[in-house]
């Protein structure tokens, strides 16, 4: 287990400063360096950006894989195609804009062997605000696969960029799919309606960007209706109440749909995350 890919994907709208600092933290700063890394390009990107990308791809050209799409079709088929291109066995999730701390990948393979039936293993998350050292929050999430399965009434369980997990568990519940903001959620349902074993280590694994868009991003109907069908989802197969579900989409609407952002980004920041 201790070959593994990474898979990331790149758009349009990532910002060039950011890409490189999110590779290097991958490549340059880990104790435990991957054996590949798969990074969709979906769609073209600005000429900035698609010369770091050629940057990376030459200097470490027998690791770096980049798949350009030439149309953007969305992050989860992004992931699907990143999943199905890998290499290895065990395969390490990451964004393009935020930063691996520098341990990450080798207290992750190091519980993956030590606890062999684990299908998914991801970490704690900090958050900053401009300079990576300016941490505004510690998104905490449970660390047992018991834990987790509760917690997954209401709430995701895993920090989607800190995750590492086991290709063969993804492909046999269909893999990433396009589910809106949500991708995520949704396969990590499908993996507890087939019974995998989930685990999040103690320590924050990944330090996230954040700002006034991600409140953004979390709201609108379009964002509600994901979730809710997440949720239908878990009742249809008995993981949640009835009462549960309604329960659950009442307090969505009036945070996602009845909120103002700058109102949603303050009920985040003060009952979702830790200082």
């Amino acid at each position: 287990m201790n070959k593994f890919s990474i898979i990331t994907s790149v758009y349009k709208n990532d910002k060039p400063e950011y890409v490189r600092e999110a590779l290097d933290s991958m490549l340059v700063e880990q104790t435990t360096k991957p054996s590949e890394i798969v990074l969709v390009r979906d769609g073209q990107v600005p000429d900035e950006l698609e010369s770091i990308l050629n940057e990376y791809e030459s200097r470490y050209h027998n690791i770096f894989n980049i798949i350009r799409l030439e149309q953007n079709r969305g992050l989860g088929n992004a992931l699907k195609l990143g999943v199905e291109t890998a290499k290895y066995d065990i395969i390490a999730r990451m964004d393009s804009d935020d930063i691996c701390l520098p341990n990450r990948f080798e207290q992750q393979l190091k519980y993956m062997n030590e606890n062999p039936d684990t299908d998914i293993v991801g970490g704690q998350m900090t958050e900053f605000i401009g300079s990576s050292d300016n941490i505004v929050g510690t998104r905490v999430v449970p660390c047992t696969n018991a834990e987790i399965y509760e917690y997954m009434k209401n709430r995701c369980a895993l920090n989607h960029v800190t995750v590492m997990f086991k290709k063969d568990a993804v492909l046999k519940v269909g893999n990433y799919q396009d589910w809106f903001w949500n991708e995520d959620y949704y396969l990590w349902i499908r993996m507890m309606i087939k019974g995998c074993q989930f685990a999040n280590l103690p320590e924050p694994l990944v330090n996230v960007r954040s700002g006034a868009d991600q409140y953004a991003r979390r709201g609108g109907r379009k964002y509600y209706e994901s979730e809710k069908g997440i949720k239908k989802l878990q009742l249809e197969n008995k993981m949640i109440s009835k009462v549960e579900y309604f329960y659950f989409v009442a307090q969505r609407c009036i945070i996602q749909i009845l909120m103002p952002n700058w109102l949603r980004g303050w009920v985040f920041r003060t009952f979702a995350r830790q200082k």
